[in-house]
């Protein structure tokens, strides 16, 4: 049977790949890690977790080395995560869309919320389990999860459905083992529309909660 990722290939990689990880600061001397090669780094133990699973620790080495090298940067960090995100979340509502560097999903109102609730829907659970296990994955970024409402009723009470809305869902990522302090929340109310208010199919695209994704 072969052997999967082990504790000694990680350290074999991790030094491959921090050789070349360091930079010198000019004021002080002192030797520190660049940002790319940080990320490099978070996205040869990725890959290297992948290469494990499917061709062992030879798999895995060759992944991580390969990923670290070619990947060393925040754009091939957030690749890595948006295409495992998309892979899971195919078969869902959930939006997914890549802005530069930040990845933002939404999970729209229908699925998500019973009406003028913030409880979550028992449907949302298993795509909100498969979020954060990327995102425990992928240690290296911040994560906003900000909700949205249309404008019917008054703005103090969107105010404050956006803002239960938006912590229910932070709530059960932190659950799943995303850290806290990684994760911000807030709410917009009616805000930040999408779409017009003038129509149901509107007001529908309004009511939403996005998780922000983005690079530290």
């Amino acid at each position: 049977m072969k052997r999967l990722f082990t504790p000694a290939t990680a350290a074999i990689v991790a030094v491959a790949l921090a050789s070349t990880a360091c930079t010198t600061d000019p004021q002080t001397g002192q030797s520190k890690m660049s940002k790319t090669a940080m990320y490099g780094l978070g996205a040869a133990a990725a890959c290297g977790l992948l290469g494990a699973a499917t061709h062992g620790s030879k798999g895995a080495r060759n992944s991580a080395l390969a990923c670290g090298l070619v990947g060393a940067g925040v754009g091939a960090y957030m690749d890595y995560q948006e295409k495992q995100l998309r892979e899971k979340l195919a078969n869902t509502q959930i939006g997914i869309q890549r802005v530069g560097d930040q990845i933002r999903l939404s999970l729209p109102d229908n699925i998500t919320f019973p009406v003028d609730g913030s409880s979550l829907n028992n449907r949302i659970q298993k795509p909100l389990n498969d979020v954060a296990g990327v995102l425990v994955q992928y240690p290296q970024t911040i994560v906003t999860v900000a909700g949205h409402t249309d404008s019917t009723g008054s703005v103090a009470h969107n105010q404050q459905l956006s803002e239960q809305r938006a912590q229910s869902v932070s709530s059960y990522l932190q659950a799943r083992g995303v850290a806290n302090t990684r994760l911000q929340t807030i709410g917009y109310g009616p805000s930040q529309p999408i779409a017009s208010n003038n129509t149901a199919a509107g007001r529908a695209k309004n009511r939403r909660v996005e998780i922000l994704i983005a690079p530290q």
